[in-house]
């Protein structure tokens, strides 16, 4: 860019959008449909198998027309042409962002210093076939020369939450005769439980670690090391873990034969990361074919993403949208809301998505900023929510936008299940805007004393996606879909979408209190003193 990303305030459409809003505060979408009979046909789009609706969205077309000269005037075009080159957009760690190669197919290109790096990906996804299909076939079998029935995935962060949330959302494709479970915490809890019913013999562990130092994953993977040779002994190891990793070294200390360790690259980052390698379980659930077709899903909402004109284009909409919401309409949380339990992973896959993209203070320059960025994302599938926060949405005093994800054809068809959700969905979203006026509530009948009790004031931002039918390639699409409008916000706010320092500050006081928390219990402590109460109470309980 060529200004400062810090004056992003100072834009002529930055002030165009504020003053448009103060023009248009007192519109409702009660006003803006009765005013226009094709809004709902209008504002939507299509693409890679997802239809959404945004005309419940408090946008006018004038909204939209300076939402796409925000984005023009804040380079989105030449960011994401940059992204798409290679070049290295990651300013903080001097890396390039390349997890759309990932899903790119064989014979593409994307070159990464004049070397193209599609072969290399397809080449990971090769062995990773080869791998699940004796797998999955029985050809590979344990040091007992039992077959694997159990997969337990070992990691955190990108490296659970991608793995875990694919399963679930999958699951309707998984091989039954394999069971799956997923270890991330550090808490003892977390391995103790999911290993508790297991046997050796016929488990198989992926350890997922970039480098393969990450403390939490590395902890549970001792602990999963023991566990297997307390049941089968050393030389068990080699037969009973596969690693995802760069770290052959690594790997092979722990005992892991390298020829089973499928490495990915430093331009994939780890909440970019579900259909690289670290979806290693992934495939050995769904099974190759789904997994490929999981890949096509996300490359054309890519290709979307890269050609569609701003007008057109469900990213770079969905994305404005967000930042219309946060940063003029004054929301500060997003819900997201799927209306389909294999999908009651996919906000707290989001969360992390989302939040550690663009939980951002300061711009590409370092320059600190003066407007909000990364609204907290939280969601929870429905109809469950109807029942606990749906309350809050519809007349709290926070505005709060919701994304409702729904299916026009259930994977489980059962009696008017279906029927039921749907008609949920379209209720709630319709709810949403219109409300209920006192007038509608009086004419129901309602004593007067009870009137302001059941008044909604409507008004709520909403954006339905809706596809036919939850498969692996749409939820390629779906990912893709969020990855990008997470993209675009992060380029209109002018931050680095894709470090994460957040997390290394408490991660290295961790590594310090560690050491006392072992130490002898008499040591000096130098922190505040909170913490060394705290830290001398866990001491006294030793």
């Amino acid at each position: 860019m060529n200004e400062k990303t810090a004056e992003l305030t100072a834009r002529p459409s930055w002030k165009a959008l504020q003053s448009h809003r103060d023009e248009h505060r007192g519109v409702h979408l009660r006003d803006l449909f009765a005013n226009d009979a094709h809004r709902g046909d209008r504002l939507a789009c299509e693409a890679a198998g997802l239809y959404v609706d945004y005309s419940k969205q408090r946008v006018m077309d004038e909204t939209l027309r300076l939402l796409r000269t925000l984005a023009a005037e804040c380079g989105l075009r030449e960011r994401i042409d940059a992204m798409f080159r290679g070049d290295r957009i990651n300013t903080s760690e001097r890396r390039p962002v390349l997890h759309v190669a990932l899903r790119a197919p064989a014979g593409s290109s994307l070159t990464l210093d004049g070397k193209n790096v599609v072969p290399q990906v397809q080449a990971v996804l090769a062995r990773m076939e080869e791998f699940t299909r004796r797998v999955r076939s029985g050809a590979w079998t344990g040091h007992t020369g039992k077959r694997i029935r159990t997969v337990v995935n070992v990691g955190i962060g990108g490296s659970d939450l991608g793995p875990v949330m694919a399963y679930e959302a999958l699951r309707w494709y998984s091989d039954r005769t394999l069971a799956f479970r997923f270890v991330s915490n550090v808490d003892g809890t977390d391995f103790v439980e999911a290993t508790r019913d297991l046997d050796a013999a016929e488990t198989l562990f992926v350890i997922s670690s970039k480098t393969f130092t990450t403390l939490e994953t590395m902890t549970n993977a001792q602990s999963a090391r023991a566990w297997c040779v307390a049941g089968l002994g050393d030389t068990a190891v080699a037969k009973h873990f596969v690693a995802v990793s760069t770290n052959a070294e690594g790997v092979a200390r722990f005992g892991i034969d390298t020829a089973n360790m499928f490495g990915f690259w430093d331009w994939v980052g780890g909440r970019y990361s579900m259909d690289s390698a670290i979806g290693l379980s992934t495939m050995l659930a769904i099974g190759p074919d789904h997994f490929r077709a999981m890949l096509r899903g996300f490359h054309e909402m890519d290709e979307h993403f890269r050609t569609a004109p701003f007008e057109r284009n469900l990213p770079v909409l969905m994305g404005l949208l967000g930042v219309w919401n946060v940063n003029f309409l004054g929301a500060r949380t997003v819900a997201v809301l799927p209306y389909d339990q294999y999908l009651k992973r996919f906000p707290a896959y989001l969360q992390q998505l989302t939040m550690e993209s663009n939980g951002k203070h300061v711009t590409l320059d370092g320059s600190a900023v003066d407007y909000q960025t990364g609204p907290v994302y939280w969601g929870e599938p429905g109809t469950n929510g109807q029942h606990s926060f749906y309350q809050l949405i519809h007349q709290g005093t926070q505005v709060i936008p919701c994304d409702f994800i729904a299916f026009r054809r259930p994977l489980n068809a059962l009696g008017r299940h279906h029927d039921l959700l749907m008609a949920n969905v379209f209720a709630q979203t319709e709810a949403l805007a219109f409300g209920k006026t006192a007038e509608q509530v009086k004419s129901e009948g309602t004593p007067e004393w009870l009137v302001p009790h059941r008044v909604f004031a409507g008004n709520r931002p909403t954006t339905t996606i809706l596809a036919d039918q939850l498969t692996p390639a749409t939820l390629g699409a779906l990912v893709a879909l969020y990855e990008h409008s997470v993209f675009t916000q992060g380029a209109i706010w002018g931050v680095d979408s894709f470090d994460q320092w957040g997390v290394e500050l408490g991660k290295a006081l961790a590594q310090r209190i560690i050491g006392e928390l072992e130490g002898p219990p008499g040591a000096p402590l130098a922190h505040d003193s909170s913490t060394n109460a705290l830290i001398g109470r866990y001491r006294a309980s030793s």
